[in-house]
């Protein structure tokens, strides 16, 4: 009996780490399950009754994907204000997004589902399909409302700061040196030797960039 006990709790416990995953719709309001994919637009979760349902991003707050968070932000795309999900990279003072994270649309699995058609899920062979702006589909069903506007160029990560209270959030051009020392001395205010070392750096990539927002932020606690 006390085996039997031991063996339900630790597969109580087993399922509780497998769904680690959840969407957040308001404060206080969530769904746990598993993320299935996201195409930035939108996301799909697997509830724990095997239901996928699909959450687009102006509609929740954001979703927690293998212990990383995406945050549902506006952004501007061809004059039209929408929201798409941006990878929480720093959080403090000044926050850092990427966006286009190549690990997120991957092929995965076709999982043995049912699905709410209230929220437009196909199902088919193969594994996940669709496209920035475009809806998920699970299988190999074709592609909804296909267009092809994306927050930044496809097959590459971008990165966005945002000080809140100083405006929208801005794209951190890496290929452009100039560009990047001077948005980021624009945010990354009344720090002198944090600044003189921004000026003197060379070369400016994912990581020094986001060591540079780490400093400002943990200066600030």
């Amino acid at each position: 009996m006390k085996a039997f006990k031991f063996l339900f709790l630790f597969l109580l416990f087993s399922a509780r780490l497998f769904a680690q995953d959840a969407v957040l719709i308001s404060e206080g309001n969530f769904v746990r399950g598993v993320i299935k994919g996201t195409n930035f637009s939108s996301v799909a979760i697997m509830q724990d009754d095997q239901t996928i349902v699909e959450y687009q991003a102006k509609d929740i707050q954001s979703f927690v994907w293998n212990g990383e968070t995406y945050a549902s932000k506006p952004i501007v795309m061809k004059k039209k204000m929408e929201f798409r999900f941006f990878k929480v990279i720093e959080t403090g003072t000044v926050n850092l997004y990427s966006y286009g994270d190549k690990g997120v649309v991957a092929q995965a699995p076709q999982p043995k589902v049912k699905v709410r058609p209230t929220f437009g899920v196909g199902i088919g062979s193969g594994g996940f399909g669709g496209g920035i702006g475009g809806g998920i589909t699970i299988g190999g069903g074709g592609r909804r409302n296909d267009d092809q506007g994306s927050a930044g160029p496809k097959g590459k990560i971008s990165y966005f700061l945002e000080k809140p209270g100083t405006g929208p959030m801005q794209e951190v051009n890496l290929d452009n040196n100039n560009a990047v020392k001077t948005i980021l001395l624009q945010k990354l205010t009344n720090d002198e030797d944090l600044a003189e070392s921004i000026k003197a750096t060379e070369s400016f990539d994912a990581k020094n960039l986001t060591a540079y927002i780490k400093a400002y932020n943990s200066g600030k606690k």
